[in-house]
């Protein structure tokens, strides 16, 4: 039988076709899964005036994957109507039935062994809170040491609840500069203890987010997408800042936690939903820019 020449190169052509866009295929899934990935959380306290599970609610239509959940600062209620009316079996189940994750709990001043426990029973997690007073730069070291030792016992606490302690640099405080992180960090040798950082503070002191995150490192347990600002202006997407050179700078380092767009002042839930809703599109925006390269 004659073999029609055209008909053989066609399908040898279509196989290598074929073949060639599977291994694409493959080298595409391979790049995907070496990306960085960017996880999105949002704060409980910019919704006060809702029910926590109002908030879980809006959270998860909104397409976050985690929720930040506050305690009592700024009129925030939710943190203890969980441990009086839920306890963490209750919030595990309002999560799961919202498929959201616990990203943290925010705990200011100093109020993380009061909800320690209620941490470790919902699965474990962050548990944010400040610093101490501010020093003289020549005092940073030895300060900074005195603070790492004070925090022991609430580390060894995290490390038994199977949670995290991460401490937020502010202004005017120990934790409130580039140098002071690279103290923190120096110094720092517990694996269940590191840092929250909001640049909304570094920006206010005109320093470098970007410096500050590659400061923090591997220590870095918590990201405020945070500008400085007024109102609305602090949410990412709002203000002036471009958030993909922040984006960039995390990528670098290999974090590998949540990336919570933020603000402080009291809104009106469905203005702050749009407002937050805006940000989060922003976000995936300086994403999508950043993995691009």
């Amino acid at each position: 039988m004659k073999m029609n020449h055209h008909s053989q190169e066609t399908k040898l052509n279509r196989r290598q076709f074929i073949a060639a866009g599977v291994g694409m295929a493959a080298s595409l899934a391979g790049a995907a899964e070496g990306r960085w990935k960017m996880w999105l959380s949002t704060s409980s306290v910019m919704f006060v005036k809702l029910s926590v599970e109002q908030f879980c609610e809006r959270a998860a239509k909104l397409g976050f994957e985690a929720v930040d959940i506050w305690g009592p600062l700024f009129k925030c209620t939710h943190l203890d109507d969980i441990a009086a009316r839920l306890g963490g079996d209750g919030l595990k189940r309002l999560l799961a039935k919202n498929k959201l994750k616990l990203c943290a709990f925010s705990v200011y001043p100093d109020r993380y062994p009061q909800y320690a426990e209620l941490l470790g029973a919902t699965g474990g997690g962050v548990a944010i809170r400040g610093s101490e007073k501010p020093c003289k730069p020549e005092e940073l070291t030895a300060r900074m040491k005195e603070f790492l030792e004070k925090l022991k016992p609430q580390a060894e606490l995290a490390e038994k609840h199977n949670s995290y302690l991460a401490i937020e640099n502010h202004g005017h405080a120990l934790l409130d500069s580039i140098d002071s992180l690279k103290a923190f960090t120096d110094l720092n040798k517990h694996p269940r203890l590191g840092i929250a950082l909001a640049p909304y503070h570094i920006q206010a002191g005109k320093m470098s987010v970007e410096d500050a995150i590659a400061a923090c490192g591997k220590q870095l347990l918590f990201f405020y997408a945070w500008q400085h600002g007024k109102g609305t202006e602090q949410l990412p997407g709002h203000g002036p800042t471009d958030f993909t050179p922040w984006l960039a700078a995390l990528a670098k380092i290999g974090y590998a936690r949540y990336v919570n767009p933020f603000m402080h002042g009291e809104l009106e839930p469905d203005e702050m939903t749009a407002a937050v809703a805006k940000s989060r599109q922003y976000m995936l925006d300086c994403y999508a820019k950043v993995v691009r390269g």
